[in-house]
């Protein structure tokens, strides 16, 4: 006999309420993006756009070189991304696997620079970064150690069996061949979860390329949101375009690592 599936109805609101609430900023941004300026002024507001004015995207390069600050915000977002994880992985596996002196130490020192507010360490990076104003290394440098994404790939090393390396051992495998063979191909999801994790978090970046930046040429899409506001005024549905715009990389992102990312949520779980 079939047992009927309960289902929690007051979770279930909540949950669509929650849902509701975090898409709609996202569905009114997309459709302002389209409205006049007559529409975006309308009171009360109107959810659709009275005609779906293309015109909007177009003005945004036409106020601000978008496309510039588009491409140096993808260059230095992917490379920050790729050197910070390739940096992160190598950490990670000589905190599990490799015993030297002065490791527990090491640790917690890597582990104490978590709680160093950024706004600390602007000064010292700025004179360690002298001479490499206005240029890419100045903007991609200084952010590719993260002791978050260190030990967030740790965590996860931490549960591939250590008698798989052992055999790797016994192999003839040296420390790099169990790394690249051994380790990494188990730890993918993790890997790819904090790909998108430091891809988030370089393309939202403002601080330090703003401090580190002067000409147009280096400038990246954060800082060139804020030259177009004050180029568009009060046309928000020109902003909203913009928006838009920003955001399809992270989403292009979030798509292909989608299943990674539930996998590593899944995997934390199971091992609490």
């Amino acid at each position: 006999m079939k047992t009927k599936k309960k289902y929690n109805i007051p979770v279930f609101i909540i949950l669509m309420l929650g849902a509701v609430a975090m898409v709609f900023p996202f569905v009114w941004m997309i459709l302002s993006s389209f409205k006049t300026t007559t529409d975006i002024y309308t009171y009360p507001p109107k959810w659709l756009p009275s005609t779906f004015n293309w015109k909007n995207y177009k003005a945004v390069f036409d106020m601000i070189p978008f496309g510039r600050y588009y491409i140096n915000s993808i260059y230095t977002s992917l490379m920050q991304t790729f050197i910070q994880i390739a940096l992160s992985i190598f950490g990670a596996y000589a905190i599990v696997f490799l015993d030297f002196p002065g490791r527990r130490f090491l640790v917690n020192l890597i582990r104490s620079t978590m709680f160093v507010p950024m706004v600390v360490t602007l000064i010292p990076m700025y004179l360690i970064m002298n001479g490499l104003q206005d240029t890419y290394a100045g903007i991609i440098l200084p952010q590719v150690f993260s002791a978050f994404t260190i030990f967030l790939i740790t965590s996860f090393f931490d549960s591939i069996p250590k008698d798989l390396c052992d055999s790797a051992k016994l192999d003839g495998c040296g420390y790099f061949r169990i790394m690249f063979n051994v380790v990494i191909p188990n730890a993918k999801s993790a890997i790819s979860t904090a790909s998108m994790f430091a891809f988030l978090g370089h393309w939202k970046s403002y601080t330090w390329p703003l401090i580190i930046t002067n000409k147009e040429k280096y400038r990246t899409l954060p800082i060139g949101m804020k030259y177009l506001v004050a180029e568009s005024s009060k046309e928000y549905q020109v902003m909203m375009a913009a928006a838009v715009m920003a955001i399809l990389p992270v989403l292009v992102l979030f798509v292909i690592f989608e299943k990674q990312l539930v996998k590593s949520i899944t995997l934390t779980g199971m091992k609490s």
